[in-house]
């Protein structure tokens, strides 16, 4: 398998179709902003004008597009799907409820292909550094064939499952866990400062405690002034929260933290924050206590 189409040349998509060429594959690649494109074809890979073009001859078709909705547009009325040869493999990499991953495996096996519905984790700098982690399901010859791929692009690489809307229901978990832990680590950085107490003293003292987590040491700096740097917008978590929510709804699963966590970020990017670093909705926070400055 050294043919790959990608559809999705974003933030993330871009850096992991340039991982795909350090590692042999010839890359035939789409976006919408034709800058992508270019910068593709300066790393060696080919710029496709169309969903279509960038299927055509590919042994399997990467999707690292926003939504369920963007992958299937691109396979559907974009012609990726009819332009794949037979047996080629789909990998759906882009976060979707596990609902739609699913209609999407059917869709694209009921035409021949193969579907592997493949997550993944770790952010810009994960896709930059082929870090991530790929969290995969789908029938194991699927994902056995699609190994190489995979481990061009992320360095934890998991087979949860043999159906599809397995990995992105472990996508869903695993941001349910962020986004929470991100609004809970606003609260009590409020909390603090409502009482007077310097964040970036706090952020030492609770570092070295218990309480310590990866988001702390992450997000923290952001939170208290200490890092103007930028991991993951509002709108992400919107987004994601949004998805984990309706996983909740089929499941029957009640999910009261996730709902007001979302409930936070909503407010934060109602307030025109969505393109902010996702530590900002500790601004909501503020408001709801008058503490903003």
């Amino acid at each position: 398998m050294r043919t790959i189409g990608f559809i999705g040349l974003g933030s993330m998509g871009l850096p992991m179709a340039r991982n795909l060429l350090a590692r042999g594959f010839q890359v035939q690649g789409f976006d919408l902003r034709a800058a992508a494109g270019q910068a593709l074809t300066e790393a060696g890979g080919s710029a496709a004008a169309s969903p279509q073009a960038a299927a055509t001859g590919a042994e399997a078709l990467v999707l690292m597009v926003v939504n369920a909705e963007q992958a299937e547009a691109a396979l559907v009325a974009g012609g990726a799907l009819a332009a794949l040869p037979d047996g080629a493999l789909v990998v759906l990499m882009a976060t979707c409820p596990p609902g739609a991953a699913a209609a999407l495996a059917q869709r694209v096996e009921a035409s021949g292909r193969r579907f592997l519905d493949a997550p993944v984790s770790g952010g810009v700098v994960g896709a930059k550094a082929a870090s991530l982690t790929i969290m995969a399901a789908g029938p194991k010859e699927s994902f056995e064939a699609a190994r190489d791929l995979l481990a061009a692009l992320g360095s934890r690489i998991f087979h949860v499952g043999e159906t599809a809307g397995q990995g992105a229901m472990v996508k869903t978990v695993n941001q349910l866990l962020c986004g929470v832990h991100i609004a809970v680590l606003a609260e009590a950085f409020a909390l603090a400062e409502k009482a007077g107490v310097a964040l970036p003293v706090l952020l030492e003292i609770m570092s070295g405690s218990s309480a310590a987590s990866w988001m702390l040491t992450d997000r923290g700096p952001r939170m208290a002034g200490l890092d103007p740097g930028f991991t993951s917008a509002v709108d992400i978590f919107v987004k994601d929260l949004g998805i984990v929510l309706e996983a909740g709804r089929e499941a029957k699963a009640a999910l009261p933290l996730a709902s007001i966590a979302h409930q936070l970020f909503i407010a934060a990017s109602g307030r025109g924050e969505g393109a902010a670093d996702d530590s900002q909705v500790i601004r909501s926070y503020r408001l709801l206590n008058g503490t903003v400055g």
